[in-house]
C-alpha cells in the first residue's frame, strides 16, 4: 500500500502543479491566453470560468477524503484537456500546441488510475462512506473504514 501512496503522489503533484499552472493564465487572462482563446474560436469571457473549475479541481485532486468529488474533478480536467486537445486539432495547430493537452491529459489519467489502486488497496470505494468507528456504523447501513 506504501508503494501505490507514493506513485499516487508521485504523479498528482506533478499532475496538479501542471494543472494549476495552466489555470493562472485563464484566471488573469493574461494576453497570451486571450489570443490562444481566440484563435481556438472561444469568447474571453469564459477564461476566468475555466481557469476557476481547474484550480478547483486540484484543489478537491489533493484534499484527502473528498473520494466522490475527486471523481468529478478529475472528469473535469479529463473534459477540459480533451476540449484543448480536439480545439487544436479542430483548427490544424501544430503539433507544438497540442502536445500540452496531451501530456496533461497523460498525467490526469496516471493520477486517477493510481488513485483508483489505493482505493481498491484500501478496500473502499468510490460510494462508500468514511465512519469513525465509535457508534454502531453497521446498523445504520454505512460501511465503517477500517483503521
Amino acid at each position: 500500500m506504501k508503494y501505490s501512496n507514493r506513485l499516487y503522489w508521485a504523479m498528482t503533484v506533478p499532475m496538479a502543479a501542471f494543472m494549476l499552472m495552466a489555470s493562472i493564465p485563464d484566471l488573469l487572462q493574461s494576453p497570451q491566453a486571450v489570443t490562444i482563446f481566440t484563435h481556438l474560436g472561444y469568447p474571453p469571457y469564459l477564461l476566468p470560468f475555466l481557469g476557476t473549475a481547474k484550480a478547483l479541481g486540484v484543489i478537491s485532486v489533493l484534499v484527502p477524503r473528498l473520494v466522490r468529488l475527486k471523481e468529478w474533478a478529475y472528469a473535469g480536467l479529463v473534459f477540459d484537456l480533451a476540449g484543448a486537445l480536439y480545439s487544436h486539432l479542430s483548427v490544424g495547430d501544430s503539433p507544438s500546441a497540442w502536445v500540452f493537452p496531451i501530456i496533461g491529459l497523460v498525467l490526469v489519467g496516471g493520477s486517477y488510475g493510481l488513485h483508483r489502486q489505493r482505493l481498491a488497496d484500501e478496500g473502499r470505494s468510490v460510494g462508500e462512506a468514511v465512519v469513525p468507528h465509535h457508534g454502531d456504523s453497521a446498523a445504520r447501513g454505512i460501511p465503517a473504514r477500517e483503521t
